[in-house]
């Protein structure tokens, strides 16, 4: 079973930049479909960006051109890019590991946006 741990996480003032990490324990994205997924309080978790085994990227609309998602193999690790930051984007965000049927979730790393 493959462990994932999610770091990066803090406040930042809207309009800053911060860069999440996930660490995996073993190497799995030629296999795995990575994705980040965040939950606001009192809202249900949603994707926000995702990478699969090919290399191809998704994002939901409300962070398309502020968010970026990459991967460096050789660290197994993902990364979540995310500039322009509102209060809106304040949540939980999970990292995410998928390859049907299996899927595994870090525990989370709290992003709170406020001035």
């Amino acid at each position: 079973q493959v462990q994932l741990v999610e770091s990066g996480g803090g406040l930042v003032q809207p309009g800053g930049s911060l860069r999440l990490s996930c660490a995996a324990s073993r190497n799995i994205f030629s296999r795995y479909t990575m994705g980040w997924y965040r939950q606001a309080p009192g809202k249900e978790r949603e994707l926000v960006a995702s990478i699969t085994n090919g290399g191809a990227t998704n994002y939901a609309d409300s962070v398309k051109g502020r968010f970026t998602i990459s991967r460096d193999n050789a660290k197994n690790t993902v990364y979540l890019q995310m500039n322009s930051l509102k209060p809106e984007d304040t949540a939980v965000y999970y990292c995410n590991a998928k390859t049907t049927p299996l899927t595994t979730w870090g525990k989370g790393t709290l992003v709170t946006v406020s001035s």
